[in-house]
């Protein structure tokens, strides 16, 4: 019996779609029982997620990407990076479509095409016991803060290599050492770095390519350690914390502070609530910011929009175990990751389009 033509060219174009899907268009965008473990958008609609769902292994990762807010999502090829058991954090940072990295704070790994492939990243020169805290990348490098523990005493330095590069290099000159040691980085408008040890007075570099540094004043007084965002609007806004545990337990001194410019000298600003012990920092713009901070197994976020005057507080109180991957990639539009996949209470990704004014839980399924 004859086909009719109309429908040999109907089979003839399923033939075609299925030889050409994806393994990703294959399976389910958002797999069973998907938990989340790090986020990282690179505008205000597109963004990826990291996650974990229960497998046969224990906890098998999945990517996924949206480019209309989280209202859809997309299968992406994911690292292969297994959820540690000891609660490391498991970082994505994404820089476009196709160069990305992840870290559990030990291990890293990288993928040039858009997910692929991984490839794992050497750290040179680098001695366990130690952590890699935070990662970025401006003018197509990355530059990544690490910390080495030791005896009594230990160091954070800058590393840096071109964007996908299988070795990270440190800087020569951006290092401290001490007891306690710490740094932080912040892109948007040039690049920002910050190192201190044993709260004393930090040192604070900044440069506009990513290649040429300029000292500057640290953006807070000596014995307060400062947590960088970029450049809003011409300004730059940091926040200045005492340590962790003052002027009780469970929380932290802190205060805004701006300055008029990359470089410039940071003036006072208004003082932010107690509550909470920091997890992470950035500002929507130059009199809208956001603390992440949590104590007592509460997650707090503590959001201003009148440059510090005051400030509003949402308590997230049903997992109150971590609070990362603050971020504000632009619009007034915001992202945090509340809580870790394998925590009694799951883990949740919210978003704020109004510059941390409200918060709204994205959803997977």
């Amino acid at each position: 019996m004859r086909t009719p033509r109309r429908g040999a060219l109907l089979v003839s174009v399923l033939a075609l779609l299925t030889a050409f899907a994806s393994p990703a268009t294959a399976e389910a965008a958002v797999p069973k029982g998907f938990q989340p473990a790090s986020t990282s958008w690179t505008g205000p609609d597109t963004g990826y997620v990291l996650g974990y769902s229960p497998c046969a292994q224990g906890w098998c990762p999945a990517l996924l990407g949206t480019t209309d807010g989280g209202r859809s999502w997309r299968r992406r090829g994911a690292p292969p990076v297994p959820l540690p058991d000891n609660h490391n954090h498991v970082a994505l940072r994404a820089f476009g479509d196709r160069v990305a990295y992840v870290s559990d704070g030990v291990h890293v790994r990288t993928t040039r095409d858009g997910g692929a492939t991984w490839h794992p990243v050497t750290l040179a020169g680098a001695r366990e016991p130690y952590y890699l805290s935070k990662l970025t990348e401006t003018g197509g490098r990355v530059f990544a803060v690490l910390t080495t523990y030791g005896e009594g005493r230990g160091s954070t330095r800058l590393y840096s290599a071109a964007a996908g590069s299988p070795v990270l290099s440190p800087v020569p000159g951006f290092v401290v050492t001490g007891g306690l040691t710490y740094g932080d980085l912040a892109v948007g408008g040039g690049l920002q770095v910050a190192l201190g040890a044993d709260y004393g007075k930090e040192q604070y570099w900044t440069s506009r390519d990513g290649v040429r540094f300029t000292p500057a004043d640290p953006p807070c007084p000596e014995g307060e350690v400062a947590s960088l965002a970029g450049v809003r609007e011409r300004q730059v806004v940091a926040l200045c914390s005492s340590s962790p545990g003052s002027p009780s337990p469970g929380s932290t001194e802190r205060q805004l502070r701006r300055a008029p410019q990359l470089g410039a000298r940071f003036g006072e600003g208004g003082a932010a609530p107690f509550a909470g012990i920091n997890q992470g920092f950035d500002a929507a713009s130059p009199t809208s910011a956001t603390v992440a901070a949590v104590g007592g197994g509460v997650g707090f976020l503590h959001s201003t929009a009148d440059g510090g005057r005051t400030w509003t507080t949402l308590a997230l109180t049903e997992r109150g175990f971590a609070l990362t991957d603050l971020d504000f990639p632009g619009r007034g539009t915001g992202v945090v990751v509340d809580g870790q996949p394998d925590a009694d209470g799951g883990s949740a990704v919210y978003r704020t389009t109004d510059g941390g004014t409200t918060w709204k839980e994205l959803r997977f399924g």
